[in-house]
């Protein structure tokens, strides 16, 4: 599993993970911190579903936003860099996205997710599913979003 290559590699490093998670409902917090050990690397994580839950738990303001919208590699971006930001952390991990049945409002389509890690080596990805089944789209993205970090990891 992803999850256990990723703790392995934030473990023997010392190094710390914050997570800002939308569409993905805590999945991918979830899947890490089913792991033993994970007060090792692990610092906390955010459903950031909302406005509300965006300026609240990371304070993003309007400003912040200003010439952006979810759902972007942009914002996606932006989650993870404060997330790492506002918990102390080396990485910072973040997806974005509309899991379905439908679209989201800003247009996009049930499948689409933006990843993004922020980190001593930066990714972003946009990804298409092609899928309608939102618990589907929920484990793809949560699992995409583990790939990418992994892949960063591995510079």
């Amino acid at each position: 599993m992803v999850e256990q290559d990723v703790a392995a590699l934030l473990a023997a490093r010392g190094e710390k993970l914050a997570v800002a998670e939308s569409s993905a409902g805590g999945l991918i917090s979830s899947r890490l911190l089913a792991l033993p050990g994970a007060s090792a690397f692990f610092l906390g994580g955010a459903v950031i579903y909302t406005a509300a839950a965006r300026e609240g738990l990371l304070g993003i303001t309007g400003d912040d936003m200003a010439g952006m919208r979810p759902s972007t590699e942009a914002y996606a971006a932006l989650l993870a860099g404060r997330v790492r930001q506002r918990l102390g952390a080396e990485w910072g991990l973040a997806e974005t996205g509309a899991t379905g049945p439908s679209g989201n409002r800003y247009g996009d389509a049930a499948g689409h997710a933006c990843l993004a890690v922020a980190g001593p080596s930066g990714r972003v990805l946009t990804l298409a599913t092609g899928q309608a089944d939102r618990a589907t789209n929920m484990a793809r993205f949560a699992e995409d979003a583990l790939r990418l970090l992994l892949a960063a990891l591995r510079g």
